[in-house]
């Protein structure tokens, strides 16, 4: 949950496949993987149905762990360069369709507020909406770059009209004041109520930003999965959810440090929340997927996932 910004683009199709299957379909490759080849690139796109652009460690700012990963404005660079060679293979009709056919999924979590706020906490308050300022400028360009993208392709074969539009499912930020790290970085319990708080401001500006860019944006499409409010009612009942512990992490022996092959792990990793000191575990994850796509009502703005996805 910590922080990588997910930018994964991948079919329709597929995702709803992965819904309702006991074996989902294969989960899109990363693009570095591929772009040695175009050839890989395309078929891969075409077949598999997605790319993945994530990089782990990165977040909404080129600045966040600079040097340690793919900035986010690089890999909206990437998802154009897949989609020149897919133009350059197939034509710009058969691109259109299967991106008109396509979702952005898109996971903005906390590795700007760890850089920025969690070893010097903000002195002001105008500190903190500089910074919210900054993720947001640098957030809502991403996506409409992407929006445009889609958009530019539909216009440019003829296609406006019967294009479904660009289509984005987000999730917002958890609540990072929860996070198993914070044993370390405060010692004043397991939870940070100023690090929670700082996560609903930003929580706050991502909900009117996809807003704004519904109104302002052609064919953009969006659902908001709501991470932090997800977690404030597992955790206010762990055993209704299967999970017995929300407070340490599987891997590591509740050392609070980096999870590494040498590390403890937990007998039973499905009763934790928590895989590591800033990661969620895998039967979280999969929690907060079930609860996003097709869960209660109140997990998701405007729509749920599976609203979105099949509301073209």
């Amino acid at each position: 949950m910590e922080g990588f910004v997910l930018f994964l683009v991948i079919s329709m199709e597929v995702l709803g496949a992965a819904a309702g299957v006991l074996l989902p379909p294969p989960i899109p490759p990363p693009y570095l993987a591929l772009a040695w080849s175009s050839s890989l690139v395309v078929s891969t796109a075409l077949t598999i149905g997605g790319v993945s652009y994530a990089s782990g460690g990165a977040g909404i700012l080129d600045s966040t762990n600079a040097g340690n990963n793919i900035p986010l404005s690089k890999r909206v660079q990437y998802f154009n360069a897949t989609r020149s060679k897919m133009i350059a293979a197939v034509g710009s009709g058969a691109v259109n369709t299967l991106l008109s056919r396509s979702v952005v999924l898109i996971g903005a979590d906390g590795n700007d507020q760890l850089g920025a706020f969690y070893r010097s906490p903000p002195e002001q308050q105008s500190d903190v909406a500089t910074f919210y300022g900054s993720l947001m400028s640098n957030y809502s360009a991403a996506i409409t770059v992407l929006n445009t993208l889609i958009i530019w392709l539909a216009s440019c074969t003829d296609q406006i009209n019967h294009v479904a539009g660009s289509v984005h499912a987000i999730t917002n930020l958890g609540l990072v004041g929860c996070l198993p790290v914070n044993g370390v970085l405060d010692t004043a319990g397991a939870c940070s109520d100023l690090r929670n708080q700082l996560g609903a401001g930003f929580n706050d500006a991502v909900r009117n930003m996809l807003a704004d860019l519904a109104v302002r944006l052609p064919g953009f499409r969006y659902s908001l999965g709501d991470a932090s409010g997800l977690m404030v009612d597992t955790f206010a009942d762990p055993p209704a959810s299967g999970f017995t512990d929300v407070a340490g992490e599987c891997c590591g022996g509740d050392q609070r440090v980096d999870c590494s092959p040498n590390s403890t792990v937990c007998a039973n990793r499905d009763h934790y929340y928590f895989w590591d000191a800033v990661h969620i575990s895998q039967e979280a994850a999969k929690q907060w997927a079930e609860a996003f796509y097709d869960g209660p009502a109140k997990y998701t703005t405007p729509i749920n996932f599976k609203q979105l996805v099949w509301s073209t």
